[in-house]
């Protein structure tokens, strides 16, 4: 609670800074103005004086400035706030599952007398493909198990495995991964393998906040397509 509270306390004497040093950049700015405009009216030609429609130029030049100083301000913070929101909210994945671009499964032993745990995962399509295949390979680089997904249809579609090769025998417990090939009346339609992991930690870094998954792999929040 004591960090929670130092952390808010912190924020705003940085927002009141920032806005302090604002206000006086935008004073000195008005002060240096008008003392070269006071000036320039002291020294100008007598014969040729300053026109109404100039100094009103000046004038709104000035104000233009000033706005567009303030106007950067107003967004600087938005920025920051937006951030903020970000983070706070990505805090909240912490242990739940995630379904991101990625095309690892994991298989582990099933229990005596039981059928292995069915590994769920998805194909992520920019449009409908009549012909989906998806090839399951091992650690060597050796197809297991080659599934015919049929049609999918545009977005995240769901698929499941059930942990068994082409011959029906389950697979030894390991890593694997898959690829996916998808066509549409005979031309290539580009598809995004998604899987599943957990986040492990939230992180606030220069491109913005990221997810830290089990897998030790590091994904945006926009790459979230579910999270369970």
């Amino acid at each position: 609670m004591a960090i929670s509270d130092t952390s808010s306390i912190t924020g705003q004497n940085a927002t009141s800074a920032v806005s302090s040093n604002s206000s006086t950049s935008n004073v000195d700015s008005e002060q240096r103005f008008l003392k070269l405009l006071v000036t320039q009216l002291n020294n100008q030609d007598p014969l040729n004086p300053m026109q109404n429609a100039e100094l009103t130029s000046q004038l709104a030049q000035m104000s233009t400035v000033s706005g567009i100083e303030k106007l950067n301000s107003t967004l600087s913070g938005l920025v920051n706030q937006t951030s903020s929101n970000q983070l706070l909210q990505a805090t909240s994945l912490i242990g739940y599952n995630v379904l991101s671009p990625g095309s690892t499964l994991t298989t582990k032993d099933p229990e005596a007398g039981k059928e292995p745990a069915a590994q769920a995962f998805a194909v992520e399509l920019p449009g409908t493909a009549s012909d989906v295949e998806i090839k399951i390979v091992d650690a060597t680089g050796k197809v297991v198990r080659t599934i015919d997904a049929g049609s999918m249809t545009e977005g995240v579609n769901a698929v499941t495995w059930d942990g068994k090769d082409d011959t029906g025998n389950v697979v030894p417990a390991g890593a694997y991964s898959f690829s996916v090939n998808a066509t549409n009346n005979g031309t290539t339609v580009k598809a995004t393998a998604l899987t599943f992991s957990q986040v492990a930690a939230v992180k606030q870094g220069a491109n913005g906040v990221t997810l830290e998954l089990m897998t030790g792999n590091n994904i945006g929040l926009s790459d979230v397509r579910l999270f369970l």
